[in-house]
């Protein structure tokens, strides 16, 4: 197996134009074909430039998107009365709250109603049943595209943390450090390491493998230079850096701007 080939643009906000314009087009082709189209989405700041992108191209030109499903990778865990359960909805870090906002916030925005995503089509993974979310996107025919980030200083891929297996599916994890220190970015609000929560529920490395049909990881800024220097080069599944999941995918790409790429 050889090493995926990165495509490099000049900045994020061009990555994330020419790969909206994309995506725009294969939801197109799934709603001509008269099928669902599954989203795999991260909860982070890589994605925005072109959640941002499609966001304005679906106001300059209105496309009916209401068959998009968005199947969330992860989010972080709290102890309630019952045991383990999702952060507060409300909360400044949810991922649900994200999804909410800067997701489909973002895509239904300049939208008819009827072209929207209805909210009932944005998954989450239940800390009380993990192992089902695998069975639900199964069901679903698979994810049709997975949007992939990698933390800077770790490589996890949602809450994956290093040491995954390779044959881990969706489950709670405890949070490594890094990944919590990583997400102090992801969500400023946090004050300090301490208000990080110390659990998460997340998709497995088998869950973004088997059940994607095609992957895209992206990269930009200059806190992803050491992230693309393990990524560019990988050519299998590497458990000390789990976003190399990406080199085992089918249609696995690389985008990356020139920042992170040192180009």
């Amino acid at each position: 197996m050889s090493a995926i080939e990165p495509q490099i643009f000049d900045d994020a906000e061009t990555l994330g134009e020419v790969f909206a314009r994309r995506l725009l087009g294969m939801i197109a082709e799934a709603r001509s074909a008269d099928r669902h189209f599954l989203l795999g989405c991260p909860g982070g700041r890589s994605p925005r430039p072109a959640y941002l992108a499609m966001g304005r191209l679906l106001g300059e030109k209105p496309q009916d998107i209401s068959h998009v499903t968005i199947v969330m990778m992860d989010d972080y865990l709290v102890e309630t009365a019952w045991g383990l359960d999702h952060v507060p909805r409300d909360s400044h870090f949810s991922c649900r709250r994200f999804a909410d906002e800067e997701i489909i916030g973002v895509l239904n925005g300049g939208l008819p109603k009827a072209f929207r995503i209805p909210s009932a089509q944005v998954w989450f993974p239940d800390p009380r049943d993990p192992a089902a979310y695998d069975d639900r996107i199964a069901a679903a025919g698979g994810i049709d595209l997975f949007i992939l980030a990698s933390g800077a200083s770790d490589g996890h891929v949602a809450f994956n943390p290093r040491g995954s297996k390779r044959t881990s599916r969706t489950r709670i994890v405890s949070l490594a450090e890094e990944t919590r220190r990583d997400n102090m970015k992801t969500f400023p609000d946090f004050r300090s390491l301490d208000e990080v929560p110390s659990f998460g529920v997340t998709v497995g490395i088998d869950t973004i493998e088997r059940l994607s049909k095609s992957a895209v990881m992206i990269l930009w800024g200059e806190g992803k230079r050491l992230a693309f220097g393990h990524l560019a080069g990988a050519k299998e599944y590497d458990a000390e850096w789990p976003a190399t999941v990406i080199a085992s995918c089918r249609a696995g790409e690389i985008l990356a701007d020139k920042v992170a790429a040192r180009a």
